[in-house]
């Protein structure tokens, strides 16, 4: 897999191994990265926040389980969450597959847009993951 499909550079990344893509409407998507569902394995459940649910930048809003642990997701920004990937109830396994498109967790409506340049790039999220 190429370093571009394991850690895409129009991503903005959290240490906490969770990503944000914005979207053209100033929203932005999340889940969590390539490098933590494999460090995870075999993903069995993923416990979202509800719509309307305020989130705080490098806050926890769900948890993510697997065979090996369970580990909580930290929000990348702060607003509130518009969307959640309901497909994941009945396959969490879609994070494992494809954690950038079909295994995405939720929709954030920022509060505060230019929280985003905390982020870090793809380059040096895969300094820190060693990848």
């Amino acid at each position: 897999m190429t370093d571009d499909k394991i850690c895409p550079p129009e991503l903005k990344y959290n240490p906490e191994h969770t990503w944000l893509k914005l979207e053209p409407d100033g929203r932005g998507r999340s889940g969590i990265t390539y490098y933590a569902q494999k460090q995870l394995k075999d993903v069995v459940f993923v416990e979202l926040p509800e719509i309307g649910r305020e989130v705080v930048h490098m806050e926890p809003f769900g948890v993510v389980e697997s065979a090996k642990a369970t580990n909580e997701l930290y929000s990348p920004v702060s607003g509130k969450v518009v969307e959640v990937n309901n497909a994941l109830a009945n396959d969490p396994g879609l994070v494992n597959r494809d954690p950038y498109d079909k295994g995405w967790m939720i929709v954030i409506e920022l509060s505060d847009p230019p929280e985003v340049q905390k982020l870090i790039s793809a380059e040096e999220y895969r300094a820190l993951t060693g990848g």
